[in-house]
Formats: C-alpha cells, sequence, structure tokens
C-alpha cells in the first residue's frame, strides 16, 4: 500500500473511532435516562435496564456506524484541503479520484458489518427487547414492587409499597396494599412478606402479621380483620407464558427474521425488508458522497461546508424513511422504492465527482493590444 494510502486510511480510521465512541456515548446517556425513568415509573423492572440498553444499542449501530463513516471521511478530506495537504498530494501526480480505493476500502467492511447487523443481529434484539417488556407485564403485580418505592398496576386500582427488609429470609418489610374495586375500597398491612413455591409448581405471596381495612364508599359499611399469616396464590407463568410473550414480540415487523419478512409478501414486510437493505448501501453512498462534498476552498469559512454536508445526509436518511413508508402504504413498488433515493444520491456523487475533477479553462483576457507602429 502507498504512503498515500496509509495515510488515508489512518487518518479516516482514526477519525471514525472517536467520532463512533462519542456517538455511543450519547446515545447511550439518553437511553439510559430515559429507562432509569421508565423502570422509576414502574413501566419496566430496575434488573432488565442494562439488558434493554445493551439490545437497544445494537438496533442503533448501523445508523451509528454510517454516520460515523460519514463524518471521518469528510472530516478528513477537509483537513487536507484546510491544512494544504491536498496540495502536496496533486503535485505528486494524485487527484482526489484517488480518495475512492481508500475510502471503499475502509468503506465496504463497515457496509458488511452494518448489513449483518441490520438483516440478522437487529431483529433478534428487538425481539430481546420485546419480549423483556412482555415478560415484566406478565409478572405478577408484587412481584414488580421494589422496597423503598410506589408501584402501581392495573391502571392505578391497586398501590403497593414495601420497605427494606429486617428479618433474613423475607423478601420485602413492612408491606402497604390499597384496592380500589367497584365496591369496596381495602387496605391491606403487614410486617413482611415474600414467594413461597410449592412442590407442585404453585406460587404463594405469604404476608406476616398484619391487618385488613374494608371501606364501602358512600356508605357506614366498615370490615377489619386481622391475621398472623395470610396466603394469596400468585398466578404461575410457565413456558406457556414464556413462549406468548416470544409470540408477542415477533408481530412487530422490526423484530421478525428476515427470512420470515420474505415469505410474508406484505407491504410492511417489504418495506421492512428495503430498510434492512437500504442501510448498508446508505452507508457506502455516504462514504462515497463526502469525498466531494469535503473539497473546499481553504479561504472560505468552514462552518457553511460542513452544515451542507450534514443537511444533504440528513436529507438521504430521511428519504430513505420516507421510501419505507410510501412502500408499506402501497403508494410505492419495492423495486423503485429500493433503489430509487440511492441511484439519485449516486448520480449525485457522481456530478459532484465530475464538477471537482473538471479542470477550467482560463478566462479569455480578451482582444490582444495592437503593435506600436514602426518609427
Amino acid at each position: 500500500m502507498s504512503l498515500f494510502k496509509r495515510s488515508v486510511a489512518a487518518e479516516i480510521s482514526s477519525h471514525a473511532g472517536v467520532v463512533f465512541s462519542t456517538l455511543v456515548i450519547v446515545w447511550l446517556s439518553v437511553l439510559l435516562v430515559r429507562l432509569l425513568g421508565e423502570a422509576a415509573g414502574g413501566t419496566i423492572g430496575a434488573d432488565v435496564v442494562l439488558g434493554l440498553a445493551t439490545f437497544s444499542t445494537i438496533t442503533a449501530l448501523p445508523t451509528i456506524l454510517s454516520v460515523s463513516l460519514f463524518i471521518a471521511v469528510l472530516t478528513t478530506v477537509t483537513r487536507n484541503y484546510r491544512e494544504s495537504e491536498m496540495v502536496v498530494w496533486f503535485a505528486s501526480g494524485l487527484s482526489l479520484a484517488d480518495w475512492l480505493r481508500p475510502v471503499l476500502r475502509l468503506a465496504i467492511p463497515i457496509a458488511m458489518l452494518i448489513a449483518v447487523l441490520t438483516l440478522a443481529a437487529s431483529p433478534w434484539a428487538y425481539r430481546q427487547i420485546a419480549e423483556y417488556r412482555e415478560r415484566y407485564e406478565q409478572r405478577s403485580d408484587l412481584s414488580k414492587v421494589t422496597a423503598g418505592q410506589f408501584a402501581e398496576a392495573s391502571g392505578g386500582e391497586r398501590v403497593f409499597f414495601a420497605e427494606e427488609p429486617s428479618i433474613v429470609g423475607d423478601e420485602l418489610g413492612s408491606v402497604f396494599v390499597r384496592v380500589q374495586d367497584p365496591e369496596w375500597l381495602t387496605v391491606v398491612t403487614a410486617t413482611n412478606a415474600r414467594i413461597q413455591n410449592e412442590a407442585n409448581g404453585d406460587r404463594f405471596l405469604v404476608l406476616g402479621a398484619g391487618h385488613r381495612y374494608d371501606l364501602k364508599p358512600g356508605s357506614a359499611e366498615f370490615r377489619l380483620a386481622d391475621f398472623q399469616r395470610y396466603g394469596v396464590r400468585l398466578e404461575s407463568r410457565g413456558e406457556d407464558q414464556l413462549a406468548e410473550a416470544r409470540a408477542a414480540a415477533e408481530r412487530s415487523s422490526k423484530a421478525r427474521p428476515t427470512g420470515q419478512l420474505i415469505t410474508d409478501d406484505t407491504d410492511s414486510s417489504r418495506a421492512q425488508i428495503m430498510w434492512r437493505i437500504a442501510l448498508p448501501i446508505a452507508a457506502l453512498n455516504l462514504a462515497l458522497l463526502a469525498i466531494p462534498l469535503g473539497a473546499v476552498n481553504p479561504r472560505l469559512g468552514r462552518s457553511g461546508d460542513l452544515l451542507i454536508a450534514g443537511l444533504v445526509a440528513l436529507l438521504y436518511m430521511n428519504l430513505i424513511n420516507l421510501s419505507r413508508g410510501w412502500i408499506s402504504s402501497g403508494a410505492v413498488g419495492f423495486g423503485v422504492g429500493v433503489w430509487a433515493v440511492h441511484a439519485i444520491f449516486g448520480l449525485l456523487t457522481a456530478y459532484l465527482m465530475y464538477r471537482r475533477l473538471r479542470v477550467k479553462a482560463p478566462k479569455d483576457a480578451g482582444p490582444s493590444a495592437p503593435a506600436p507602429a514602426a518609427a
């Protein structure tokens, strides 16, 4: 590999690594804030936050990799122009077209990785996310209670609160439960609580000593009961429920395996296939498009060119998303939706490369002045 190709490949790889790590950190920061907010609100369990963050990051990797590659190529070309290194390469007999080979040497492996992610890894991750959430929804209400936090269930009809356990072997300390039904308002308090599993697979919530208060709203009727030990049979969660959770997860087109989408042969399935195919092609197109977009005049400001390049990339991704919506609604055929946007931006890349490589003829200086008459 020549000095030029090694230099370009090393700089693009360095920039891509920095951009990729930055985008992943930003993504994880925003994602963890959202997931922790859902966990605090009782939508998901605190024990699955890290798992959901991992699987959600896998689904976001194709877009992050595409953007990282585009920014890395763009900043590398722009820096070579700003610091006049491009003049050295041009004086050595190279042109802007010679950037295509080292850029493709890095872009093709990344596009292949994106294809693996979109066609196999991302659907699997979406299934895991949906299964995690479905499993949490199928857990019994009291199993969702976290010590020190209020938890609601059944649309607010049941409210639970528990303290940290003070006795070894207890899963929860003092328990407060409020149940609202059409006739009665029930409040139950107990000193402790634990889950007991029987040999036949039945599960019971066993409360320690406590009280139960039943009030009928709008009347003076009131009931009070004391108990030393109170057991409540919980619904069983076995393989049938797990299979149901998996089936519910696979109903989403994002979570379906690519082979299943092909056999479905519906508009929504074809739209999802188009999206999975489009991302690796878009990564290649954006990497090549960054070469002419990064060719700037070093005497001019840099913010304008970078802004235009960012808007072009954003327009590209939005048009892909728009094409997916058109295919899903049946407004555009699958073949047109898959290739139309990529063809447009491929032609734009070729046109910009032609403009950058074309040598302009010098401007005509006008008619030459007449020679002075001989003396």
